[in-house]
């Protein structure tokens, strides 16, 4: 049997129209001879989903989006699931949308709760969830902070105003017064330091000649026997309290000096002896002293009249 040439067109034209749908519908991620378990999630946004995404278990790829739809109803985002591999998922997982990296695009993680043996059957729906990405998350941190900031840069505002308000011409003149003066004073005081620096610079150097003047002297302190010396200066001490308590307890020439009162009523008779020994001798000299100029023999003392007449009265 002979196949005329229009039949042969025919069937080289459905098989490119067949070849075109297939073709467009792997670029699309989906298979036309492909069984794979297929998973529905809604979302309330996306995120920046698209068709052709890679659906990951623990960073593993198991499948891929396979098409988008939005209900009409409720305005949520219906997103297919086509599993590349043949997988036991619960029907708690959770399907999260997330961004692997900062200029990669969305993609989907599930989380397949393992353990659970409540398994999904092709055509289930799962939960999903949507997962910040690092810029989302700054913008989220950011926003308060920014908001905080306006409020601040508003509050100055308001001060400057306010401050501007009160501060009138004469107060501003008054206040360029005072920094002039103030700056008059630093220079001053910059004046005072850079003549008082050298004098501060000689003192210190009298301070470190002191110091290594008293460190001299701790060595030699260091060197000195100070033990030894404590120790005589110890002897000395109590032979000091013994004869302290010898001359307190009547012993030695200085105890019975302070303790005899005989031995002191016979030096004070004494004493009063000589007194009058040397009052006599000064009064009367002639009565101790006997001599001539020209050998003549020296009389024996007489003792005048007045005296033996004061002596009779006396007596």
């Amino acid at each position: 049997m002979k196949i005329s040439r229009e039949i042969k067109t025919a069937v080289l034209v459905l098989t490119a129209i067949l070849l075109l749908i297939w073709g467009y519908s792997f670029i699309k991620g989906k298979n036309l001879f492909d069984n794979s378990t297929k998973y529905y999630v809604e979302y309330s946004n996306v995120e920046g989903l698209t068709m052709s995404s890679n659906v990951t278990i623990n960073g593993l790829v198991v499948g891929k989006v396979s098409n988008i739809d939005i209900n009409q109803q409720n305005g949520k985002l219906l997103v297919e699931l086509t599993m590349n591999k043949s997988m036991n998922i619960s029907k708690s997982s959770i399907a999260t949308i997330y961004s692997p990296g900062l200029i990669s695009g969305k993609g989907i993680s599930i989380d397949p709760k393992f353990g659970d043996t409540d398994y999904a059957s092709s055509g289930d729906y799962l939960k999903g969830e949507v997962q910040l990405d690092i810029t989302e998350k700054l913008g989220g941190q950011l926003e308060p902070l920014q908001q905080k900031v306006e409020e601040l840069l508003k509050n100055a505002n308001q001060m400057m105003l306010a401050i501007n308000n009160i501060i009138d011409n004469k107060t501003q003149v008054n206040l360029k017064s005072a920094i002039a003066e103030l700056d008059a004073t630093l220079a001053g005081a910059n004046r005072l330091i850079a003549t008082t620096t050298p004098k501060l610079d000689k003192t210190m150097d009298n301070l470190n000649t002191v110091s290594s003047n008293f460190s001299e002297l701790s060595l030699e302190l260091n060197s000195l026997d100070i033990k030894s010396t404590f120790a005589k200066l110890d002897n000395a001490t109590g032979s000091l309290d013994k004869i302290m308590s010898d001359v307190d307890s009547g012993k030695g020439t200085i105890g019975k000096l302070l303790k005899d009162d005989q031995m002191y009523n016979n030096l004070a008779g004494a004493s009063k002896e000589l007194e009058q020994l040397l009052r006599d001798l000064k009064e009367n000299p002639k009565r101790y002293v006997h001599f001539s100029l020209f050998g003549k023999k020296a009389q024996p003392y007489q003792e005048p009249e007045s005296d033996n007449t004061t002596n009779s009265q006396q007596q």
